[in-house]
């Protein structure tokens, strides 16, 4: 099986998901080809450098100038700016060029901000088969951040979004041959966007996993005491929603127990509200960091205080798998399959999340319960070659029902 795969972003250990399917993809039998842009030079280093692990890579040079033009132009019309902000030319022309001359057995596009290329495939090469990976119902996200975010800019652009991003959702969801999306309640908000008499085409929840062998914790880094850890990119509105609602409603009711408790706030690009929080000498702000291993395998727990969100939280996963425990809400906890107060500890108010902190730090024999099992259940449920693996039977099923239909053949064994 011979695939041409389109990310709007060049795959890293930062983009987890398309770079772990990308790789157990590839180690489990298929060419992979990698379609995607690079925002700078950093980036375009790290694409070059998948050629190596993949069959091929094309990539094109994605400056933000390219990207806030795009948006301008979309501006003034219905379309979304999600939808065009990764939009290349030049990386449409190299698929066009490439297809024409070699076989590619199905189209695998992700996220909405990918969409644009496979619309454009599926209308100049009708009989190819296409897998979109919407991987989040962009659209939900905008709604939850309209009404709950924390941030103004976040507030303003979810607006601005919000009913063009639906509109277009709600189209793409009859227009490609498969579906994919990471978690339930994600699934059921796009599907409730299919126009009224369109059937939407089959959808199924693809969780996203995670890399076990490079979380396991290094147990020579002992734990340290009453050190609460949030990790996540400090530029994204739903964490700097999370880390507010942290500091100023969750902790000021722990430091009333225990005040000699930490917390550090682990991620790139925090902006001045974020940064601010370092004033206080129980707060560590990083910014970007090589490695964020470390701070998970020292912590005494990790946090997830989720006010909006979309999908699934790859910061629980990677906790969990650093065998770390953990405190979300049910709103994050809901989209996994684990056991509420077991593999996680669950706290929907300020006064719950501040006693489930203040538990596990108390609590030796409970942070080492929770901790394990967390990292049992992703063992189970969260492998990347598990994911692969049931990511090749849809592919497998795609192409066959596409040729079934189109009654076409092909001597590629799949």
């Amino acid at each position: 099986m011979r695939i041409a795969y389109f990310v709007p972003y060049v795959p890293s250990l930062i983009r987890v998901r398309p770079y772990h399917l990308l790789l157990q993809l590839t180690k489990q039998g298929i060419e992979v080809v990698l379609f995607t842009v690079a925002a700078n030079d950093r980036e375009l280093a790290q694409a070059v450098a998948l050629r190596s692990k993949l069959a091929d890579v094309a990539v094109h040079k994605q400056p933000l100038l390219r990207s806030m033009m795009n948006c301008l132009v979309a501006l003034p019309t219905k379309t979304p700016l999600q939808s065009v902000f990764s939009w290349n030319p030049h990386l449409q022309a190299d698929f066009t060029r490439r297809a024409g001359r070699e076989e590619f057995d199905l189209v695998h596009v992700e996220h909405l901000r990918g969409s644009k290329y496979g619309l454009l495939i599926n209308a100049m090469f009708p009989g190819m088969p296409i897998v979109w990976d919407s991987v989040d119902c962009i659209s939900h996200l905008f709604a939850q951040t309209s009404r709950r975010s924390r941030s103004l800019g976040g507030k303003l652009v979810s607006l601005l979004e919000l009913k063009r991003t639906q509109q277009a959702e709600g189209r793409a969801v009859s227009l490609f041959d498969h579906i994919l999306i990471t978690s339930r309640t994600d699934k059921d908000a796009l599907v409730s966007l299919a126009p009224n008499g369109k059937d939407p085409s089959p959808v199924t929840i693809l969780p996203n996993g995670v890399d076990l062998e490079y979380f396991r914790r290094d147990t020579s880094q002992p734990r340290e005491a009453e050190t609460i850890v949030f990790t996540g990119k400090m530029s994204y509105h739903a964490n700097i929603s999370m880390v507010d609602y942290l500091i100023t409603e969750i902790m000021p009711k722990v430091w009333a127990k225990r005040p000699a408790a930490r917390v550090i706030i682990v991620g790139k690009d925090p902006p001045k509200k974020v940064r601010e929080f370092a004033k206080n000498p129980l707060i560590q702000i990083t910014g970007t960091v090589e490695d964020i291993r470390p701070y998970l395998w020292t912590a005494t727990l990790a946090v997830v205080p989720l006010v909006y969100g979309a999908g699934i939280q790859n910061k629980i996963l990677e906790g969990m798998a650093s065998g770390t425990p953990i405190v979300t809400t049910s709103a994050a906890f809901s989209n996994l399959q684990g056991t509420p107060g077991v593999d996680a500890l669950i706290a929907d108010t300020p006064e719950d999340f501040a006693e489930a902190i203040l538990r596990l730090i108390e609590n030796q024999g409970l942070r080492l319960a929770v901790g394990e099992a967390g990292l049992k259940y992703v063992h189970v449920f969260h492998d990347w070659k598990q994911m692969a693996s049931r990511l090749k039977g849809i592919y497998q099923e795609v192409i066959t029902h596409k040729r079934s239909r189109s009654g076409t053949t092909s001597d590629r064994r799949i």
